[in-house]
């Protein structure tokens, strides 16, 4: 009875860190909003800052996941619990990786003018923050039904991500000036829908830790 307190308690701070790290992407995505909207380089330079500090949670939650299984005994579910947060981590350090290289185009087209109000583009992230925060509510929570909202939601996300590439590809027909830009628009809008995948990947382990089971 002792280890098996001794290996939940373990499990719960495990639990803790990787709400943690799923919150410090939260805000990292909210700043890198920001920082785009408003042009903001010190604000986007504190983003890319910020990345190593994700970058020691995803090693920190990674060591106590194989620490718990070399100490305590953990049963089945217990074991896929582990391996589920072992690939999380992984997922969620990834989309933080994103949130940099959002936030050095900010940097590289903080000189210039946008060519139109941002609007789709914020929208489409700020989706993807929605996206992180079901999968860390369902993961903790072990809710399928949340995590299977994901799927919906990242549906949205290539809905969006079609549209806006779509009209990114119009204005630059029209006026070869804001070819340039357009550009650099495509590959934040290509990063962000990377992060939605990497948010569906999340989704499925979630679902795979809670069934046993592995869906596409």
């Amino acid at each position: 009875m002792p280890i098996r307190y001794e290996f939940e308690k373990e499990l719960n701070e495990l639990h803790r860190n990787l709400v943690k790290m799923g919150a410090t992407i939260e805000k990292q995505i909210d700043d890198m909003i920001k920082a785009m909207l408003n042009q903001d380089v010190a604000l986007a330079r504190e983003v890319i800052k910020r990345d190593d500090i994700i970058d020691e949670m995803e090693r920190v939650i990674e060591q106590e996941c194989i620490m718990l299984v070399a100490r305590q005994q953990p049963i089945a579910s217990d074991l896929r619990d582990i391996a589920s947060i072992l690939k999380i981590i992984t997922d969620l350090e990834r989309i933080a990786d994103h949130c940099e290289d959002i936030s050095k185009y900010t940097i590289k087209l903080s000189e210039e003018t946008y060519f139109k109000p941002l609007e789709d583009i914020p929208k489409m992230a700020y989706k993807v923050k929605d996206m992180i925060k079901a999968v860390i509510d369902s993961c903790i929570s072990k809710n399928l039904a949340r995590a299977e909202e994901v799927k919906a939601m990242d549906d949205e996300i290539d809905d969006l991500f079609d549209s806006i590439i779509e009209e990114l590809q119009a204005y630059m027909m029209k006026d070869s000036t804001v070819v340039k830009q357009c550009t650099d628009f495509m590959f934040i809008v290509k990063y962000l829908e990377r992060m939605g995948d990497h948010a569906t990947n999340i989704s499925e382990w979630i679902a795979y830790n809670i069934t046993g089971k592995h869906f596409e």
